[in-house]
């Protein structure tokens, strides 16, 4: 039977199941009927054994001359370079590689140290299987907390983080270092007099311990809402519904109060809270829209009746100096007969008296 070898292939020669010798690029003619037969693979990448042992194969001194091996302790990884380019990571125990056409090198990578970064440069980091490393980003305004095994190890301040998971768990706690909003919403409190309100409050804070907030408390957002809840029930508690009304301000106020002073239990600054909106049942509010309309009506009948009052006083004023003074009532009376002519088209005068008087005995006689 004839074979042909390409120039970046080889043989395995084999008789009766067992390896004779490689077979180099070339022609070639076995009789298959006395047990020959030729296994041809390529010379190029990881070593395809076709099932014949590696120690028989390296035994072979054509063979050994054409491959490398590199083993891997547990420890480690093992970088492969081909021609002084990364090619892959290998995780394996050992593997065998021909070392003809390409030039093998490799790079042991200890993963005993749990900063990756002090073992491997940042540019092959991410090119490592995922299951071996664990990745922490912390962003701006935030703050890790590093742990191997579930015990604290250290603070991480903002960054990029890569961890071997070799041989230990590594896990990360990510806090938010930035002042956050709490919306306490739709608490319906009964106040003294027995009327069912609805309040919306808010309130911000920003972690200041998270290390101790880890330890002491389980969510200082729940905490705070619980806390916030039961201040308010307590607070409106005590006051009628037009008393509450009169002091909305003060509800805050009071919130933020008695938050502060809990502050350090939940392991933050409590920097502010206040009332969004109180929110009253619908029978109430037609009451109070009822009253509401009732005393916009009295205050403009109050303004009306001044008004009216003060035009009068204002009317009698002016009669008054009228009468005292000759010369002011002709000077109105002038003035009402400009506008008596204003209105008029045609006047008709008649007999000696003059302009003014004529017109004053006109305006007499109408009257």
């Amino acid at each position: 039977m004839k074979y042909l070898i390409k120039e970046q292939e080889c043989g395995y020669l084999m008789k009766n199941g067992r390896f004779v010798r490689l077979l180099t690029a070339g022609k070639y003619r076995f009789m298959k009927e006395l047990g020959y037969e030729v296994q041809v693979v390529p010379m190029t990448g990881l070593v395809k054994t076709c099932g014949i042992p590696e120690d028989i194969l390296m035994g072979d001194q054509e063979f050994s001359a054409r491959v490398v091996k590199v083993e891997v302790p547990d420890t480690c990884l093992a970088i492969r370079f081909v021609n002084q380019a990364f090619k892959e990571v290998l995780t394996g125990p050992e593997a065998l590689f021909w070392n003809v056409f390409e030039k093998n090198t490799f790079q042991m990578v200890d993963m005993t140290e749990p900063c990756m970064e002090k073992v491997l440069p940042r540019m092959y980091i991410d090119l490592m299987p995922m299951k071996y490393y664990k990745k922490i980003v912390v962003k701006d305004g935030e703050v890790g907390l590093l742990y191997f095994d579930n015990r604290l190890e250290k603070r991480l301040e903002t960054g990029s983080y890569y961890f071997w998971n070799y041989g230990r768990e590594v896990t990360g706690k990510i806090f938010n270092m930035k002042i956050q909003q709490l919306d306490i919403t739709g608490q319906e409190i009964l106040t003294a007099d027995k009327v069912g309100v609805r309040l919306n409050v808010v309130c911000s804070y920003r972690i200041t311990d998270p290390e101790r907030l880890v330890k002491m408390v389980d969510g200082a957002s729940g905490q705070l809402y619980t806390c916030a809840q039961l201040v308010l029930r307590e607070y409106v508690g005590r006051f009628r519904l037009d008393e509450l009304l009169a002091q909305k301000e003060e509800i805050g106020q009071y919130v933020l109060q008695k938050l502060r002073e809990r502050q350090e239990e939940f392991c933050v600054e409590v920097t502010g809270a206040g009332i969004k909106d109180i929110i009253l049942p619908g029978e109430i509010r037609e009451i109070m829209n009822t009253v509401l309309v009732a005393e916009k009506k009295a205050q403009a009948n109050v303004i009306m009746r001044r008004e009216e009052v003060a035009s009068t006083r204002s009317l009698l004023n002016t009669a008054r100096l009228m009468d005292e003074n000759r010369t002011l009532f002709k000077l109105k009376e002038m003035e009402y007969l400009e506008r008596i002519c204003d209105k008029v088209g045609g006047i008709t005068l008649n007999g000696g008296t003059n302009v003014l008087e004529q017109l004053s005995e006109l305006m007499a006689a109408k009257g």
